[in-house]
């Protein structure tokens, strides 16, 4: 049986950090492409990151534009798994985090994934 597990997610102040982790497990995502996406209360889900299987065993990232900067999504092969390190936290990034794979990497816009986690809480005070 094929599980995405998130955690990481918690309360924490405006200008805080937090790592995420997803663990896969039920199957090898090593070429698959896995992302974040978030859902904050009344959204809906949008897009965070993304990291996608590249020739040679590495992975290329990309990130919406309201986390540029100060989100960094990173794969571990071994662990068969995607963080996200977020750092200088706001109030409006205040959501539950998904993580989601797929075979092949998915059009922006579209949320078609074959896998999703639970998602965890991330809360940032003011």
């Amino acid at each position: 049986q094929v599980q995405l597990e998130e955690s990481g997610g918690g309360l924490v102040q405006a200008g805080g950090s937090l790592r995420l982790s997803c663990i896969a497990s039920g199957r090898t995502f090593r070429s698959y492409a896995m992302d974040w996406f978030r859902q904050a209360p009344g959204k809906e889900r949008e897009f965070v990151a993304s990291t996608t299987w590249r020739l040679g065993n590495s992975y290329s990232a990309n990130y919406a534009d309201s986390v540029k900067g100060r989100f960094t999504a990173s794969r571990d092969v071994v662990k068969n798994a995607v963080y996200l390190q977020m750092n200088s936290l706001k109030p409006e990034d205040t959501a539950v985090y998904y993580c989601a794979a797929n075979p092949e990497p998915v059009r922006l816009g579209s949320q078609a994934y074959t896998y999703w986690g639970q998602g965890t809480q991330v809360t940032v005070s003011s």
